[in-house]
């Protein structure tokens, strides 16, 4: 058992949040109750997330995008408005950790993917707001479908592809969410392959156009890796137990 207070200073520290210029405001967006026994993390405090958290009595749920963005209008109506409701009604806690969730190199969406699909020599990658938020690295030489299978294993979803590179492939960069427009900044890097969440009509073209090898895996998908394994970390840390919260996004 800790107090919220505890926990929104020691996330503060552990993601170094400071650091980060970013759309959003990091850390604590509604407050509830003060003594924590039980958490949640997701990717994105959506009102199914919110209901779930609910459901199994969580007192702070922690997400990767949360409900308050730099652009948002200032007004409190309809599904914003849903969502605050549920959250003070029930004194959950919402904590939010976009950037820094996606730069940290032991938690986060993507060094600790990259790890996890063993890659080597791992180096920051794709400057956003003055930071590295993604990682690039390599791996012993493949085939590009048989690195497609790697991926499509390591995240369960299937995946949208350009072959526009090599046929076997040994280095990669990584940029989870909707990074597609960092193609080009892999390409200059000299990467074999760029993975992301999102893609859209131009990422085809310019694939090819610079010899490179595209995989989109979804947005939401490849951004479950942080909120889960800041959850197994939280969990082990202080002994409360922590749901992961796996709502269903194929975007």
């Amino acid at each position: 058992m800790i107090t919220l207070q505890e926990l929104s200073s020691y996330l503060k520290e552990l993601l170094q949040i400071e650091l980060f210029s970013d759309g959003c405001p990091n850390g604590l967006q509604v407050e509830g109750k003060s003594i924590i026994k039980r958490l949640a993390t997701a990717v994105s405090a959506s009102c199914a997330t919110i209901e779930a958290a609910i459901e199994k009595k969580a007192d702070v749920l922690i997400v990767h995008h949360g409900i308050f963005w730099n652009r948002d209008s200032f007004v409190v109506e309809g599904t914003k408005r849903k969502k605050l409701s549920l959250l003070l009604k029930n004194e959950l806690s919402l904590l939010a950790y976009h950037l820094p969730l996606d730069a940290h190199r032991e938690l986060g969406n993507n060094w600790k993917a990259a790890a996890e699909l063993g890659w080597h020599s791992l180096e920051p990658f794709g400057l956003y707001g003055g930071k590295f938020i993604g990682v690039r690295g390599t791996f012993e030489p493949k085939s590009r479908e048989a690195f497609s299978e790697s991926l499509e294993s390591y995240y369960s979803h299937s995946l949208q592809m350009a072959l526009g590179g090599k046929k076997i492939v040994s280095s990669a960069a990584l940029i989870s969410g909707g990074a597609h427009r960092s193609l080009l900044e892999a390409s200059a890097v000299g990467v074999d392959c760029f993975i992301t969440g999102s893609f859209d009509e131009p990422t085809w073209h310019e694939a090819f156009e610079e010899g490179i090898n595209f995989f989109a895996l979804g947005h939401s998908n490849t951004e479950k890796v942080g909120p889960y394994h800041l959850g197994r970390h939280l969990q082990e840390r202080f002994g409360i137990p922590c749901d992961f919260l796996d709502i269903p996004n194929p975007f």
